[in-house]
């Protein structure tokens, strides 16, 4: 069913891709424009008596770096509760609060991973939360195998420097790179990053179930989905829609959920533009208009998936109209069973 709604999903996002003259990949435009949703932290009245908790709470109350709202339970609640948002009760965690309990809730060895592969300009993270059986560990050399062929064979679309709808934003040069990050289930520093890859509406339990989960943007998870069931044609779906031009630009049009990670991205990315046209300039060069986009060949012969500019319009028609029709018949074949 992962691949039905996908392709249906893609065949919408292509519609709109044919009135839409920007050609800045998914990956980038999020990092760009969409901002993080921000998770909802409820305290116990009583968290007011602890003087180091209030103190480390106060920048975050103030327009603090995290995409974190916090508030104060009306009942008589005794332990502290962190929500994906307002709206979803389900929560990510729950449990005693104080300054250090804190700290672990917006941050962690994972989640700085995860910064510094996307601030390094990586197209996306897949974040691989495994067991300890050999099972396990084929299956996440099967999908990193996976992940560096599309590397090779995949190209960004073509960019326009003149085109005032595809300009890039403060940030890391525009490249194509699919990072791994593989967690341990187990791993009791990395709980609440587990929780939250898996998402708010998770249908496995992050605890016992192997999965991968693809991170972009600011923090944005494209899906999660156990590592048995993730195919090569799976991930090839998920990676293509992260490298290919931004059909939607609205961002509750695309699917997926955030992170709570504790970073200024305004001065991060400022930064990481900033890194990136060091060497440049300390050879006395230019400061770079126009980016690279094409992936780095590792292979020679390996194909590149690639279409001509000028049929852009033409073959997503086409190809929106085909992949509707094969969507809509596979969910009616499905409805029937």
């Amino acid at each position: 069913m992962f691949r039905f709604s996908f392709l249906f999903f893609i065949a919408t996002v292509s519609l709109n891709a044919v009135s839409c003259a920007c050609t800045i990949p998914v990956f980038r435009y999020a990092l760009d424009r969409w901002e993080a949703d921000k998770f909802h932290l409820v305290l116990p009245v009583a968290a007011n008596n602890d003087a180091a908790l209030t103190d480390a709470l106060r920048p975050l109350r103030a327009n603090g770096k995290a995409n974190l709202e916090i508030t104060t339970s009306k009942d008589a609640a005794t332990q502290a509760v962190l929500f994906s948002s307002r709206d979803n009760k389900k929560p990510i965690w729950t449990g005693a609060l104080d300054k250090e309990v804190l700290e672990s809730l917006l941050d962690s060895p994972g989640r700085q991973k995860i910064l510094q592969q996307i601030l390094a300009g990586d197209s996306a993270v897949w974040v691989i939360a495994e067991g300890e059986g050999a099972e396990d560990k084929a299956e996440v050399e099967r999908i990193e195998r996976r992940l560096k062929f599309l590397e090779q064979v995949a190209s960004l679309p073509i960019q326009d420097p003149n085109d005032p709808d595809s300009q890039l934003g403060p940030g890391p040069p525009l490249k194509l790179k699919f990072a791994t990050l593989r967690l341990r289930r187990d791993n009791p520093a990395e709980q609440v990053l587990l929780s939250m890859l898996a998402g708010p509406k998770n249908n496995f339990d992050p605890a016992t179930t192997s999965f991968a989960a693809a991170v972009f943007g600011k923090g944005r998870v494209l899906g999660a989905w156990p590592i048995e069931d993730l195919d090569d044609a799976s991930l090839e779906d998920a990676c293509m829609f992260l490298v290919g031009r931004c059909g939607c630009r609205i961002k509750s049009g695309n699917p997926g959920w955030d992170l709570l990670l504790n970073v200024d991205w305004e001065v991060a990315l400022a930064k990481a533009g900033e890194t990136a046209t060091q060497p440049a300039m300390a050879l006395g060069m230019k400061k770079p208009e126009v980016v690279t986009i094409k992936a780095e060949q590792q292979n020679s012969e390996a194909p590149v998936i690639q279409s001509d500019p000028g049929m852009q319009g033409p073959f997503l028609i086409g190809l929106a109209i085909f992949l509707s029709a094969v969507a809509l018949a596979l969910l009616r074949w499905q409805g029937r069973k």
